[in-house]
């Protein structure tokens, strides 16, 4: 049963990670106008967003503009297997390489988030997504949520979507998906 699992997923997100590169490579301006108009409800709050590698959408745009109204930081791996640490971030401020080559800020101020912009590989309308399998955004959402209310928004092409998505029991839902052209509410129930 395992076997089939890791094997469905590891199909999703070739077939996503195709959808993704050609969905990027299209280009255009203004992809993270929907998130920044989603962020505007938040403003104030501790927000998390990330480094854009390979062809994933960039949310910069958007937490530039949150960073005037509050604090924002970007994910750092810290350790394999452990929840993500957070380090504060303004556009500008030094960035070095990190493990597994995301941008990170040279100087580590931490902060715990309360709103994360999560990358993610694909995504469905029920909310679950898929990563590149490492688990850190899973192990991070447990741990934060376990503390206390937070906020995944998933951030994504819309060619990123898949009817359907295999799921474990440590997969963490996300509460919200935008993309480039829509907002999608996810319904709890």
């Amino acid at each position: 049963m395992a076997g089939d699992l890791a094997a469905e997923k590891a199909a999703a997100r070739k077939t996503a990670l195709a959808a993704r590169a050609q969905a990027h490579a299209a280009g255009g301006a203004g992809r993270a106008g929907m998130l920044s108009q989603v962020l505007a409800g938040y403003r104030g709050a501790a927000l998390a967003g990330y480094m854009p590698i390979h062809s994933e959408i960039d949310p910069r745009p958007a937490m530039a503009e949150a960073a005037a109204h509050g604090p924002v930081c970007v994910p750092v791996i810290t350790a394999k297997d452990q929840p993500l640490g957070f380090a504060r971030w303004d556009e500008g401020c030094a960035m070095e390489k990190g493990l597994f080559g995301a941008m990170v800020p040279s100087v580590k101020h931490w902060i715990t988030p309360e709103i994360l912009i999560v990358p993610l590989v694909a995504f469905d309308s029920h909310g679950r997504r898929l990563g590149y399998g490492g688990g850190f955004y899973d192990r991070t959402l447990e741990a934060l949520r376990a503390r206390g209310a937070a906020l995944a928004i998933g951030f994504a092409y819309d060619a990123q979507e898949l009817p359907s998505l295999p799921q474990e029991p440590t997969d963490q839902p996300l509460d919200m998906i935008v993309t480039q052209t829509r907002v999608i509410e996810v319904a709890r129930g």
